[in-house]
């Protein structure tokens, strides 16, 4: 999963974030550091985002975890009909679950944009060096593949984000 937040105490939404996914039967066995980035998509005028990932584990489907992570955003205060790519206290986008390839009407996995966005890459390499698609593309492969745009500052240690028992 991808965690970000540009508004208000944006580490503190993302603790948050996950100690609510926790609350709900998703296992965090993994936080990547924080990440300071810039915003990128439909609207580029807004605060800097501090992004994350995260691996988990759950038994949820992918419907009813993109669900749980609809729910975490909104209470943390997220507008869910606010305006693409606006600024928010949280965003939560599921990126890979495991080989999983799926297509609904409402998720698309692996998440279409995970392999044209740094603020993606980074932290998610950051887990896991090995990280590949389904297809085979590995993701270290992808992150060389983009340009220099994008910019994506760590933030502190890994501990930014990890509470104890991680």
């Amino acid at each position: 999963m991808g965690l970000g937040s540009n508004v208000g105490d944006r580490a503190g939404h993302l603790r948050a974030g996950i100690d609510l996914l926790r609350e709900k039967g998703v296992e965090v066995e993994a936080v990547s550091s924080a990440y300071e980035t810039e915003p990128v998509g439909e609207v580029l005028d807004q605060p800097d985002f501090l992004n994350a990932a995260v691996r988990i584990r759950t038994e949820l489907e992918p419907e009813a975890l993109l669900d749980v992570c609809k729910q975490v955003e909104a209470e943390r205060g997220r507008a869910l009909d606010a305006p693409r790519h606006s600024p928010r206290p949280l965003d939560i986008d599921l990126l890979l679950l495991g080989d999983l390839e799926l297509v609904t009407e409402h998720l698309k996995l692996p998440h279409p944009q995970v392999t044209s966005r740094r603020f993606v890459l980074v932290p998610l390499l950051e887990l896991d060096a090995d990280l590949a698609l389904p297809s085979g593309l590995r993701l270290a492969d992808a992150l060389t593949r983009l340009g220099p745009d994008q910019r994506v500052a760590q933030v502190g240690a890994r501990q930014t984000l990890r509470r104890r028992g991680l």
